[in-house]
């Protein structure tokens, strides 16, 4: 058994110290993220967050990102999707969303602060894309009560009934209309027992139960799980069973127990090419702090009678669903595990990387080069005149070389070169990583937007 004095050295030494080889927890390194919220649409994992800016000492959280993934190990980040701007009625707080699709329409759901009267409210901007861009239909907010108005969930269950859940300190309830945007019922507030929501030590006058924000509705067979973060602070994550969507609850038990540098927890439960997987977030990046979270992913199993088997913080999902195709082209951002890396958003390329210190690299695991590659293409830049390169390498840091390139000076990253150049013919399966090298250069190495690799018979 793992004690926690054991768990916080076990993250020191993958995730603050050394290369993290086989970790994959926190699942993006190159940003702060948190109350994650997985959806799943023609067959690939599209992963909403939250996003902490760096240093932050509050919940400072102005928009929202978009990650996916096709192996559950190489993630693509497709930057801001929305943010509270997408609001023209909001002032800020862009905290915990939930995304849904219905008809193959998306409705983005999100907790965030009025203008009009300075109080949280949920509102629900809608596109045609899981990539938005996503605007707000209403105008205002799609509920708004007397208090806690945050963390909304949505559900839409066999029959095609939605259902919408919130709130903090207290938890309500309400079905949608088919339109997604409207409300059909009014609105229920969960009573907070014992036997739903088990029983708080301590101070209880307030919050005599555990549960305490980020609910999350998962059904498994018959069976809906209501999965929430439960107190006192810091969170653990707790869950609720019942055998209708609207309850009654009964207590389940500790999904997951305080652990890490983050004193808050959200929970976000879905299926995905046969298995079930549990998102959630921690402080385990370095910076890390309950203000400066980190978004990561467990597989959940189920005894026979349904209960979830209870979970630890680990080091995450390490083998890859499918195989990464080295021969289309591949976003710098996608990464299974990268290290003094940053990610940044332009009108020019997107979304792309910049290394930040000598020896910086990113990674992707399980690419499947075949029959064989003999070439090598990326696009790049620097605003350094010399001195600068990006090398190549199989299986690790310092494994097989397959080239180094000299990344030219391009003055920015609104400016890109496309180089190419040829390598020992590469067959099977690796794990490729590119390692940018700058020896006594200040700020910012290269910035890095694509790769590809080519066959012979491809060159030409």
């Amino acid at each position: 058994m793992i004690t926690k004095r054991y768990f916080c050295l076990f993250l020191l030494i993958v995730l603050g110290g050394g290369h993290a080889v086989n970790a994959q927890n926190p699942i993006v390194q190159t940003m702060y993220t948190a109350d994650p919220a997985p959806m799943v649409y023609n067959d690939k994992m599209y992963l909403y967050t939250s996003h902490d800016e760096d240093n932050s000492t509050w919940f400072v959280m102005n928009d929202w990102k978009l990650y996916t993934t096709e192996d559950m190990v190489n993630w693509t980040d497709y930057g801001v999707i929305a943010s509270y701007k997408t609001f023209h009625w909001a002032k800020g707080d862009a905290w915990a969303i939930q995304v849904v699709e219905r008809d193959d329409k998306f409705y983005l759901y999100a907790p965030i602060t009025s203008a009009i009267n300075n109080r949280p409210a949920i509102g629900v901007a809608v596109s045609d894309s899981p990539y938005g861009p996503f605007y707000d239909p209403l105008g205002h907010p799609l509920v708004q009560t007397k208090e806690g108005d945050i963390d909304p969930t949505v559900f839409i269950d066999d029959d095609g009934q939605a259902y919408l859940y919130w709130g903090n300190p207290f938890l309500y309830y309400t079905k949608l209309n088919e339109d997604m945007i409207s409300l059909r019922d009014s609105i229920t507030e969960v009573p907070m027992t014992s036997e739903a929501f088990g029983v708080r030590e301590g101070n209880v006058e307030k919050r005599p139960t555990l549960y305490e924000e980020g609910p999350w509705l998962y059904k498994r067979k018959n069976l809906y799980y209501l999965l929430w973060a439960g107190g006192p602070i810091p969170e653990h994550l707790g869950y609720s069973t019942s055998e209708s969507p609207v309850g009654p609850w009964k207590y389940g038990g500790t999904l997951m127990p305080t652990e890490g540098r983050s004193f808050t927890n959200h929970p976000g439960v879905i299926n995905f090419k046969g298995k079930t997987y549990l998102f959630y977030h921690n402080g385990a990046l370095p910076g890390g702090s309950g203000f400066t979270r980190s978004v990561a992913v467990e597989e959940i199993k189920f005894t026979k009678e349904g209960a979830i088997t209870p979970l630890k913080m680990t080091k995450g999902i390490t083998d890859p669903l499918k195989p990464l195709n080295p021969y289309q082209k591949t976003e710098a951002e996608t990464i299974a595990w990268s290290e003094h890396v940053k990610a940044k958003q332009n009108a020019e390329v997107g979304v792309f990387v910049q290394a930040v210190q000598d020896g910086a690299y990113t990674s992707v695991k399980n690419v499947d080069f075949a029959a064989g590659a003999s070439r090598f293409t990326a696009r790049i830049g620097t605003t350094h005149n010399t001195g600068v390169t990006m090398e190549v390498r199989l299986d690790g840091i310092d494994g097989q070389l397959l080239t180094t390139i000299e990344v030219p000076r391009t003055g920015g990253d609104n400016r890109w070169v496309l180089v190419s150049s040829d390598i020992p013919k590469v067959w099977g399966k690796h794990d490729v990583y590119f390692v940018f090298k700058a020896k006594n250069k200040p700020g910012i190495i290269m910035y890095f937007d694509y790769w590809m690799f080519s066959k012979e018979d491809q060159d030409g």
